[in-house]
């Protein structure tokens, strides 16, 4: 599954257009929120047999359970989500962003061999990042492992149970 955020990323758009064939070659399905800035210009894919395009994703839900590799951004949503999916994951951060901050997050989740990071500038690696990964079972395993272990599932009700607290005070 391939995910650009609601308005779509046009480096993984353009990235996932170009790579259409090593895709069918790996006899991989594609699962591409492209954006609702880009549908128009991708919604031609959805007619191959491999492909589904999307503006958006109203049911992640089950995306998600659909999905074997997830292909994303690194926004603070994203990656707490997808800690909680424990789902093998390849960040792409934009480097477009206050800060960076969506390099930093997906190293975070990186450096503690939960996700792989891929920076925009290295995606001629892409292919062989991918088939690697798609073909080391146990690599899957490991990645899901390891991000799952960073998941937080209880965040927003300890937060809401500190400030509570404060306001006691």
């Amino acid at each position: 599954m391939f995910l650009g955020g609601s308005l779509g990323a046009r480096k993984i758009n353009q990235l996932v257009e170009s790579s259409l064939e090593f895709f069918k070659s790996q006899k991989v399905q594609i699962i591409w929120q492209c954006g609702k800035l880009y549908f128009d210009e991708y919604k031609k894919y959805d007619e191959l047999e491999n492909v589904q395009v999307h503006q958006f994703l109203n049911r992640m839900d089950l995306a998600y359970a659909a999905s074997n590799i997830i292909i994303s951004r690194a926004g603070a949503s994203s990656v707490s989500e997808l800690c909680i999916v424990g789902k093998p994951v390849v960040f792409i951060p934009s480097p477009n962003v206050a800060e960076d901050h969506q390099t930093k997050n997906a190293k975070s989740i990186a450096d503690k061999h939960g996700a792989i990071l891929l920076h925009e500038s290295e995606l001629e690696t892409f292919p062989i990042v991918f088939e690697t990964l798609l073909k080391d079972r146990g690599k899957q395993e490991d990645l899901s492992k390891n991000i799952k272990e960073l998941a937080l599932p209880g965040a927003t009700t300890a937060i809401v149970n500190e400030i509570e607290k404060l306001l006691k005070k």
